[in-house]
């Protein structure tokens, strides 16, 4: 333990397969309907990232959801809108962010984000503390997102403010050397990824020539590649290789100290055998590991009238679970 029993979420047909389980909700799902307060968030090394506010229904309160989408989302994503009304529906306020370059408007430094990146993170957490209305934190990502919160929480455990009680993370890529090789090998979602990618190295390289040379689009055919020449060397990293080694969660896992969740779908098309870490949730108590049959990739659909996915309702029951 804690590698929890398999749920008996059965999805409707035909959302046993994870592939319409992955390519459902982005296309066909209703948008969750919420009341987003943006917010534009000054950082440390004068770039910005842009947050969006979701009040809590049941008035002020003193607990928060802060929401982090996966790659090339933005915090407007039905998935991230179906967290925050979740959360506001519990009685948390949520707190949804966009990452750099996700946003409308272009950021002002050539500085990207990539799956390792948790300075941000840390900025958003500390910046919504500094409101100085909550001492409850939960930590709830996607697929990158999840990414990089479990990274956060391991890398550097005493960096991690002691108001953040715990964390959720669903579809996450640990090992990102092997999910790449099975995203790029399905055409449909490395092009899906590719389209916001070289739109955003193409727009960089007209502000920042001398960083980005939008030429070396050029020939891509996998993800690998497009980091090779851009990720690693606008992310400081030698490589792709080098870049997903320093990246990947896997490696942090075991040394995360509050309570968190990850839950990957056995039928998920993005993940390979190692994004199922059995081995570190097994030495570490703070880190329950549920393995869903279905779900697909930030899938989770649940046939409900509400428009309320099973993630969010998995969300739900770990967040009635963290003591007041």
């Amino acid at each position: 333990m804690p590698v929890l029993p398999i749920p008996d979420y059965r999805p409707p047909f035909p959302f046993a397969s994870g592939h319409l389980a992955t390519l459902y909700p982005p296309l066909f799902r209703l948008t969750p309907l919420t009341a987003p307060e943006p917010e534009r968030v000054e950082l440390a090394d004068s770039d910005f990232l842009d947050l969006d506010w979701h009040r809590s229904r049941t008035g002020e309160t003193n607990r928060l959801v802060i929401v982090s989408h996966g790659l090339e989302g933005n915090a407007r994503r039905k998935y991230t809108l179906g967290m925050a009304v979740m959360a506001n529906a519990l009685g948390w306020d949520a707190a949804c962010w966009t990452q750099r370059g996700c946003g409308d408007e272009p950021n002002r430094l050539p500085r990207c984000y990539h799956s390792g990146e948790t300075n941000d993170l840390h900025e958003i957490v500390l910046h919504c503390l500094a409101t100085g209305r909550y001492d409850k934190i939960v930590l709830i990502g996607f697929s990158m997102g999840g990414n990089q919160i479990l990274k956060y929480l391991g890398e550097d455990p005493d960096r991690v403010p002691a108001q953040v009680a715990g964390a959720v993370a669903f579809s996450t890529p640990c090992d990102l050397d092997a999910a790449e090789r099975v995203i790029s090998a399905h055409r449909v979602y490395f092009e899906y990824f590719m389209r916001g990618l070289r739109e955003k190295m193409r727009e960089k390289g007209e502000r920042f020539p001398e960083v980005v040379d939008a030429s070396q689009l050029k020939g891509i055919r996998t993800l690998r590649e497009f980091d090779n020449r851009f990720t690693a060397p606008i992310g400081g990293f030698a490589d792709a290789a080098d870049y997903y080694a320093k990246a990947s969660s896997l490696q942090f896992l075991r040394a995360i100290r509050v309570p968190t969740l990850l839950v990957n779908a056995q039928n998920d098309p993005f993940l390979t055998p190692s994004c199922f870490p059995v081995t570190e949730a097994m030495s570490n108590a703070s880190l329950f590991l549920e393995m869903p049959l279905y779900g697909g990739h930030v899938g989770f659909v649940a046939k409900d009238r509400d428009n309320v996915y099973w993630s969010e309702r998995r969300a739900e029951t770990f967040l009635r679970e963290i003591p007041v």
